[in-house]
């Protein structure tokens, strides 16, 4: 993400891009679980030398936290009007 020389977008720009992240996302499959997963991978790390270092471990928290969210915030859609609102957003 840019934060320096940002040239700010139209809104449906940002919407679009956003439409095709989480469409590209159910494409890979099975995203509801990936917080699982993360989870399960990180506490393998942790049990690891390289698992000491506390930068990595708040960025190991900060993206099981950032799936976490995304999981919650589309968790009583189902996979298919997902996609459709996607599709849509996309073509707008």
């Amino acid at each position: 993400m840019q934060k320096e020389n940002h040239i700010p977008l139209h809104h449906d720009e940002v919407m679009q891009s956003v439409a095709r992240f989480l469409s590209a996302l159910w494409v890979e499959g099975e995203f509801r679980y990936q917080p699982d997963y993360l989870v399960e991978i990180f506490e393998n790390i942790l049990k690891t030398e390289i698992g000491n270092d506390q930068d990595l471990r708040t960025k190991m928290i900060s993206c099981i936290k950032t799936s976490k969210m995304l999981k919650k915030a589309l968790e009583r859609f189902s996979d298919q009007e997902i996609e459709k609102a996607c599709n849509g957003i996309v073509k707008a």
